[in-house]
């Protein structure tokens, strides 16, 4: 048995980590207010309101400045409870592409709700052109800038490379992209942007040999981001679709069936035995957070028809999402494997967050879509209950009279009342996903 120190090290050096997987402590020391060169100006911007779901908080964290000559939309990473003021990571910025890439993906999900709302279209073409402005010169995106508006180069969080925030900057472009393509300059940015992007994934992604191995006992792929990382790869399966949708490039289409491929290997138990069809977010680890597989698989399997990804996703949602629901939401788990049988040799229960909540209201609403079967739709509804307070706090995690999302659940009653930019963007995204529902 791992001593709990141990395991977290473990989340923190086996899985590689983005600006928005840390929700609940600055990792090097604590946070710092903000303080902006004072030539920096902040751009008034109209906020952006709806009868049905709270954005005070949202427009909270957007604003619009001038970054390389060009207006732009951030979103602030930090909130700190309890006036909500912004703070800063020392080593890694104040404004991201992980999360300004979730509210671009966000916005563009509300437009498919609430098609003619001026408004989100203009943050949405802000936020796409801060994107388009952080793609280095190797084509990968970096993650982070600075409060003098430098761009962060050098952190392991922020380095262009084949990691999280370039995969999300694939998936934000090309959910703008159907929304921006009148504006013709735009459209050919995302498109050179995308492009020059795909190029190197082809070139870097290990998927030429679909080669496994053994990592403490389980068989896992060796031809996903950073070898068996299947929640990344689900971000990117993501991209490439949507990708795929706009160019028919064939070479996407094999980069994805590779990739859900290796997603589906690292589906453990079934519905008879545990983990009972949960997808490991890599090697032997299990995270809620950013497990997007199952939705993942949906998408692509439906646009496809390829029944192997659907029949493998609607097994975690089915089995696995009812297990959690009656046995208690976790943070993490670690397992390994003695004969036909798999085994938790140590487990993290806090924090939950609404990270880790949203992926499984998403697939099971998108199992609903595909199947029609209301099962699925009551396993979406009771997650979405999290929100108001069915959960180990017995707390509303979200406030519908302003907007913020605490950044999560630490303890039994126990919340964490900061309500930063992942904690705000995922919950919009469930109660979105929680509106299409109504329908």
């Amino acid at each position: 048995m791992f001593k709990v120190s141990t395991f977290l090290l473990m989340i923190l050096f086996l899985v590689v980590v983005s600006c928005n997987e840390k929700n609940n402590s600055f990792p090097d020391k604590d946070p710092v207010d903000i303080i902006l060169t004072p030539d920096i100006e902040i751009i008034p911007s109209a906020p952006l309101t709806n009868d049905a779901i709270n954005f005070n908080h949202f427009n909270h964290l957007y604003k619009e400045i001038n970054f390389n000559d060009k207006k732009v939309g951030i979103i602030h990473i930090y909130s700190e409870y309890p006036n909500y003021t912004y703070a800063i990571e020392p080593k890694e910025g104040f404004t991201c592409v992980d999360d300004v890439s979730r509210a671009i993906v966000m916005l563009s999900q509300y437009l498919e709700l609430y098609e003619t709302d001026k408004i989100a279209l203009e943050k949405l073409k802000n936020l796409t052109e801060f994107v388009l402005q952080m793609q280095n010169q190797n084509g990968y995106f970096n993650n982070f800038i600075w409060n003098d508006l430098t761009i962060n180069t050098k952190y392991r969080t922020s380095i262009a490379s084949l990691d999280w925030w370039s995969f999300r900057a694939l998936w934000a472009l090309e959910s703008a992209y159907p929304y921006l393509k009148p504006d013709i300059d735009m459209a050919n940015r995302i498109e050179n942007a995308t492009e020059k992007l795909i190029k190197n994934i082809k070139r870097d992604l290990p998927t030429t040999y679909l080669i496994t191995e053994i990592i403490n006992t389980l068989e896992v792929p060796t031809w996903l981001p950073g070898k068996s990382a299947a929640d990344q790869s689900a971000i990117l399966i993501l991209g490439l679709l949507n990708n795929y949708k706009r160019t028919a490039d064939n070479d996407c289409k094999i980069i994805i069936d590779h990739l859900a491929k290796g997603i589906i290997l690292m589906q453990k138990g079934n519905e008879n035995s545990y983990p009972y069809g949960a997808f490991l977010s890599s090697e032997n680890l299990w995270h809620a957070w950013g497990n997007n597989q199952a939705y993942a698989l949906l998408k692509a399997g439906e646009f496809f028809n390829n029944q192997e990804y659907i029949a493998s996703a609607l097994i975690e949602v089915e089995y696995f999402y009812p297990w959690l629901l009656k046995n208690g939401f976790a943070e993490a788990f670690l397992i390994n494997k003695t004969g036909d049988e798999f085994t938790e040799i140590d487990r993290n229960k806090y924090p939950q967050i609404a990270y880790g909540v949203r992926p499984m209201l998403w697939a099971a609403s998108q199992a609903y879509h595909y199947s029609n079967d209301n099962k699925y739709k009551m396993i979406a509804n009771e997650l979405g209950l999290w929100l108001s307070g069915k959960n180990d706090a017995n707390t509303a995690i979200y406030n519908p009279n302003t907007g913020v999302c605490f950044d999560g659940i630490v303890g039994i009653n126990e919340v964490n009342k900061n309500s930063g930019a992942e904690s705000t963007l995922e919950t919009l995204f469930m109660l979105l996903e929680i509106e299409k529902l109504k329908q």
